[in-house]
């Protein structure tokens, strides 16, 4: 499938034009393509432009609604629950970190949980407004059913993903991962760019591996059964058990704790009813925080210097890759597949803009 390169800037005006013309502010426009292109410029192409028709297609069937107004339902010095029903994700979320983020840098740390909400980007972006604040930030949220339990064969748990990030020399540890063997996202890519799936990715309704894209995403949002496999894949030999426990805690921390929906409930492909974690933490309750950081530092640079696999000349830490990825797209732009730009051609048009005015060179 064809890759064009556009320019990030032509990229941010277009897609915020877009969110305004939606209803959104200037501010939450800006708030919520800022979390779009972080996954772009990250390299993480699932959770990037490509998933603007999901949000496009949620306005338009009302289960993202523009003008909610969330309500703190629980607080304390250090810990809130917010009801948000049909929120943009992006939005509440923020708004959900920085609370954390003003808790923890008042009592040491903030614990911040929301329900009712939808699809908020990468987890890992607003760990990284934490570690911006020299604080620690974790983030969780879940999801529809799309991972089957180990033994298994119906989708019961999200993708679920575990987002840390800690302030470190020269570059934070940053690590956002799901509990599945890969995302949503990425079987939509593979979709469009009708590719199989690797083996060990998915099932199929009967609990078999399965390769084809189409079929398991068919089956996730017809609710038929299979889906994705847990971080280890099929069986406990490969340490499926592992990413299905990873799966419960994230459950655990997310809709558990701010008395939303659970994933095996979840509906419409979890518009209007998923629910987020937010932590942070001021390390400095542990010491001194430029020792701590020095320390943190110098045991990533040890691991990036410890003797090298045959074949492998380098190691990398986690956060590493991503900031590379994005001092190369800055230059050279994000690469958008054909099927993505024509989702963005039609989304322009629905609200009344011409694509070609804001990306004449592409």
């Amino acid at each position: 499938m064809a890759y064009t390169n556009l320019k990030v800037s032509s990229v941010r005006r277009y897609c915020e034009d877009i969110f305004v013309r939606r209803g959104f502010s200037e501010k939450d426009s800006r708030d919520i393509v800022d979390v779009l292109l972080t996954a772009d410029l990250y390299g993480i192409e699932s959770h990037g432009i490509q998933r603007l028709i999901r949000y496009h297609k949620a306005i338009e069937e009302g289960s993202i609604v523009v003008d909610v107004t969330p309500t703190t339902v629980f607080e304390t010095p250090i810990s809130a629950v917010i009801d948000a029903p049909r929120s943009m994700g992006q939005i509440v979320a923020r708004k959900g970190m920085e609370l954390a983020i003003a808790k923890a840098k008042e009592h040491g740390i903030g614990a911040v949980v929301v329900r009712g909400s939808n699809h908020y980007g990468i987890a890992g972006y607003y760990t990284k407004m934490a570690a911006e604040q020299d604080l620690l930030g974790m983030c969780m949220t879940n999801t529809e059913a799309i991972a089957i339990p180990t033994g298994g064969k119906k989708a019961m748990l999200g993708t679920s993903p575990i987002a840390v990030c800690m302030p470190a020399d020269p570059t934070d540890f940053w690590y956002d991962v799901a509990t599945t063997v890969v995302t949503r996202g990425k079987v939509e890519v593979y979709n469009k760019k009708e590719k199989p799936l690797p083996q060990g990715w998915a099932a199929d309704e009967n609990g078999a591996d399965c390769d084809d894209a189409a079929r398991v995403l068919s089956n996730i949002i017809g609710k038929r059964g299979g889906g994705i496999f847990p971080l280890g894949g099929w069986n406990e030999e490969t340490g499926s058990h592992k990413g299905y426990g990873l799966g419960i805690i994230v459950e655990m921390f997310t809709s558990i704790f701010a008395g939303g929906t659970t994933s095996p409930h979840v509906k419409n492909s979890g518009n209007a009813d998923t629910s987020f974690c937010f932590w942070a933490i001021d390390y400095g309750m542990f010491g001194d925080k430029k020792e701590i950081k020095a320390r943190m530092s110098q045991l990533l640079r040890e691991l990036r210097e410890s003797p090298k696999a045959d074949g492998c000349d380098r190691i990398y830490t986690h956060g590493e890759k991503e900031m590379e990825s994005m001092a190369e797209k800055l230059q050279i732009g994000i690469p958008a597949n054909e099927k993505t730009i024509a989702e963005l051609k039609e989304i322009g048009r629905t609200v009344g803009l011409c694509y070609e005015d804001y990306f004449a060179e592409a």
